[in-house]
């Protein structure tokens, strides 16, 4: 049997991460290098600047990681790394390192579907937390048992509603677990933006900072959710297509002509609804001198690069040297950025966009007979949809989780987690593993 030690390495967008687990339910390190700071001045994420920066990061992201688990490259069982999709400069980087490693230390290699290190970001959090109890509890073997015991003898192994919702995913999943290893089934996604990628061209939009979810999930607390009434239409079936899908981005990855049109997912609407009322009520004067206010100064791209590549690539402190503006924490705050009727406005739009996922979500549950729901992704760190899916989950009798914090936005621990039953099939990467930005998870 292994010792289960598995370094995972994710670089699919604009965070470099490693991390060292243990059976997929043990996280003995987990370092983040942030680029919010780089791109934050640009409203989102600059592919050039992301590949860039992770090649300055990720050797002392790694180092970092196995030291913070105090082992060494000899100590483990195997590398995993996010294969996609995302970015492919971005995970090319990875990729490209994360088989140097395994090559150079004779270890197995494992490719991991970036949606699915989501969907074990929540699976992790509560293997931690049984181990932790069973720990307390218990004297003997508990916190030792492997992935397949826990999962044949747990609850927690039972068939789930994923709904993994980010800055590029809105998907639900049915996650089906069969002899410790998980199957998925795509039940619904996004016809075109994502929700994360909403709340961002939002932000953007309304002159806040990036990434936009903080910022929406910190100023709409202090606004009023029905003043702008935003409304969702059902998505329906393009007769004249005769079935195919439609030329979306979206469509490149999964079968959407096959998919019940009630879980699909529509964001493109409601972001030019905001755009429409900014241009009505004539904020766009207001939002550009809110923007000012935050990035005083927007350097050129060559100017960024090259105060970048001047930094020091060998301490992962660099990469957050500079600090980007953090949002309001008080109404006082809240007010000297926004006028209230523009704090209604962003509270109006999230509390639409969290109605649209949880109606699809809920019904998509009921429809499946499932009792469980996994919630993931960084949008699931948002307070409104982590409280109004909980009380509805509670209404309806269901079971719900989500990973903490940490673990919704992408992390390394998650890839490592969703690599163990992998290494225990012996599922390994072929050695001419690429980046695949538009890997589908079914």
């Amino acid at each position: 049997m292994p010792s289960g030690l598995i370094l995972g390495i994710e670089t699919s967008c604009d965070e470099t991460a490693a991390a060292v687990v243990e059976r997929g339910a043990r996280t003995l390190s987990s370092v983040v290098a942030s680029q919010i700071a780089t791109h934050a001045r640009y409203g989102g994420v600059v592919p050039e600047l992301a590949s860039r920066e992770h090649l300055r990061a990720i050797v002392p992201v790694v180092r970092a990681a196995l030291a913070e688990a105090h082992i060494t490259l000899a100590d483990l069982d195997a590398i995993a790394v996010t294969s996609g999709p995302g970015l492919a400069g971005a995970l090319l980087v990875g990729i490209t390192y994360a088989k140097a490693l395994a090559f150079a230390n004779n270890l197995p290699l494992i490719a991991v579907n970036h949606l699915e290190g989501h969907i074990h970001a929540v699976l992790l959090q509560e293997r931690e937390s049984q181990r932790q109890s069973a720990t307390h509890t218990q004297t003997g073997g508990a916190p030792g048992l492997d992935f397949e015991t826990r999962d044949r003898t747990n609850p927690n192994a039972e068939s789930a509603l994923a709904l993994v919702v980010s800055g590029g995913h809105t998907h639900l999943f049915l996650a089906q677990p069969a002899n410790a290893v998980w199957t998925y089934k795509l039940i619904g996604r996004t016809v075109d933006d994502a929700a994360g990628e909403a709340f961002d061209k939002v932000a953007k939009l309304l002159g806040l900072g990036y990434p936009g979810g903080p910022w929406i999930d910190a100023l709409a607390k202090f606004g009023n959710p029905h003043a702008v009434p935003f409304s969702f239409a059902q998505i329906k079936t393009k007769a004249h297509l005769g079935g195919k899908p439609a030329p979306t981005k979206a469509a490149k990855t999964a079968p959407i002509a096959r998919l019940d049109p009630h879980f699909l997912f529509s964001f493109s609407g409601i972001k030019t609804a905001v755009l429409r009322y900014v241009e009505l009520h004539g904020l766009r004067d207001e939002s550009k001198a809110r923007s000012s206010r935050l990035y005083p100064v927007a350097p050129s791209f060559s100017e960024s690069a090259s105060e970048s590549a001047s930094a020091d690539s060998e301490r992962v402190g660099d990469y957050q040297r500079t600090t980007a503006p953090r949002p309001p924490q008080s109404r006082e705050e809240a007010l000297a950025l926004c006028p209230q009727p523009t704090l209604d406005l962003i509270a109006s739009f999230q509390h639409a966009v969290i109605g649209d996922l949880m109606k699809k979500t809920f019904a998509a549950a009921e429809s499946l007979n499932v009792a469980r729901i996994l919630i993931t992704g960084g949008v699931a760190a948002n307070s409104e949809l982590r409280a109004r899916f909980t009380a509805e989950a509670a209404r309806r009798g269901l079971q719900i989780a989500f990973p903490t914090l940490a673990l919704s936005t992408d992390n390394a621990a998650m890839i490592a987690a969703a690599a163990w039953p992998r290494l225990l099939a012996q599922d390994f990467a072929p050695p001419d593993l690429s980046a695949v930005p538009s890997l589908a998870l079914s």
